[in-house]
């Protein structure tokens, strides 16, 4: 695995990559992160693929990605960096603020996980915290997740899909067509149609909009998508 060398804990500044698919939002994001001279943006990138080629390009000391990415997506982009750079150092910046996708998040291998929600100061903590090599969680959640993970409180139902089955859910609560979904991921459509029966089957569903119903309840969607 590679595990490229990183700067030391007295650099000057971190070096960022940060993926967005909106640009005014990395226009943004950009200019805060850098106006106290401690971070510069090395790249940027606006999907999931961007996110792994950049960042083996510039090996930063931290990738800040949104989940919601065009391609592959943010999570899976997550699980291919640290298949590969088991030191990577990556805080997701997202709008999604349900613990399962804070979970999946962090299962993929993600280190920090705030949503847009946050403030400036707290965004800067959490790059502050991740950079360093710490995790960090907005602390919003973090007694919740760490209650029902320590003491057995109700999980999410969505907990018992896979990787691939969550990934699948998740595209086919926003309308994509399964002939889409496999472009996007790189297999068939029939492979798609065999992941969407097995969730159905798991989540005990009949049809498109209990899942879509589902979605909403487990705040993956918005009711206004």
């Amino acid at each position: 695995m590679l595990s490229p060398v990183r700067a030391s804990a007295n650099s000057k500044t971190t070096r960022i990559l940060l993926v967005d698919d909106h640009p005014a939002v990395r226009f943004a994001y950009r200019a805060l992160l850098e106006e106290d001279g401690n971070a510069n943006v090395v790249a940027e990138g606006e999907s999931g693929e961007d996110v792994c080629t950049l960042y083996f390009q510039h090996h930063p000391d931290l990738a800040i990605i949104d989940l919601n990415l065009p391609g592959i997506g943010g999570l899976e982009a997550i699980r291919r960096i640290v298949a590969k750079d088991t030191l990577a150092r990556i805080l997701v910046f997202s709008a999604y603020e349900s613990e399962i996708q804070i979970c999946r998040a962090l299962e993929a291998g993600a280190t920090g996980y705030i949503t847009k929600r946050c403030g400036v100061s707290q965004m800067k903590m959490a790059v502050s915290s991740v950079a360093a090599g710490n995790a960090y969680i907005d602390p919003a959640y973090v007694n919740s997740i760490a209650s029902k993970r320590l003491f057995g409180g109700k999980e999410n139902p969505l907990q018992i899909l896979s990787p691939r089955e969550f990934q699948i859910f998740e595209s086919l609560a926003r309308g994509e067509r399964l002939g889409d979904i496999g472009a996007r991921l790189f297999i068939s459509p029939k492979t798609v149609s065999v992941h969407q029966s097995n969730l159905m089957r798991k989540l005990g569903l009949q049809n498109v909009a209990q899942l879509v119903r589902l979605a909403i309840d487990c705040q993956i969607i918005d009711s206004s998508d």
